[in-house]
């Protein structure tokens, strides 16, 4: 193991950072989860690169355009900014099977597949095996396994999944809930 390779909090968005609501791509639309701004700030704090890795299939059925993702992720990065955090890339991917001609096929880059974590990974040098990834998917985590993330939490604030069969190592509430067992631990969490 390198001790100097950085390791990474990889988030997906929808149903972690912020509520899910469907193909959100308005910016009125947007609303971060409790506590989820704070907890990113303990994890950079603590010397971990923020990464967002998100699925943005409403791009591929034509329910919004890149440039709106464009738009909104710009925003997002600038509300995490104003409170003091730093997210260090945002990987997304476009593309769904049952897509609009340009975006359709079944993408190495789109979750479960581990493309895009993989992508982060190499521009960023990133120790996997010390890094965390949290999704409210079974998707998501199937992408953090595939990409060998050393622990894979997955979180109730998204949509419901059977939690007797999720692969995650973990299961926590919220981003915030996982901010709190890593940097305000009561005996025996972690």
């Amino acid at each position: 193991m390198n001790f100097n390779r950085p390791r990474a909090l990889l988030l997906d968005r929808d149903g972690v950072i912020n509520k899910d609501t469907c193909y959100l791509h308005r910016i009125q639309d947007f609303e971060f989860l409790p506590g989820a701004i704070e907890a990113c700030r303990s994890f950079q704090a603590a010397g971990y690169l923020l990464i967002v890795i998100t699925n943005q299939a409403g791009i591929a059925r034509g329910y919004y355009t890149e440039e709106d993702f464009h738009v909104l992720n710009d925003w997002m990065i600038d509300q995490f900014k104003q409170h003091g955090v730093r997210l260090d890339r945002v990987f997304y991917s476009p593309f769904h099977p049952d897509g609009l001609e340009q975006y359709k096929q079944d993408s190495y880059c789109r979750k479960p597949n581990p493309g895009l974590i993989l992508q982060a990974q190499g521009e960023f040098d990133i120790d996997l095996s010390a890094s965390i990834l949290v999704g409210d998917k079974e998707s998501d985590i199937e992408a953090g396994l595939a990409a060998q993330v050393g622990t894979c939490i997955i979180v109730r604030s998204g949509l419901p999944f059977d939690e007797s069969k999720t692969k995650a190592h973990r299961i926590e509430d919220s981003l915030a809930s996982i901010g709190d067992l890593f940097f305000n631990p009561i005996d025996g969490d972690i």
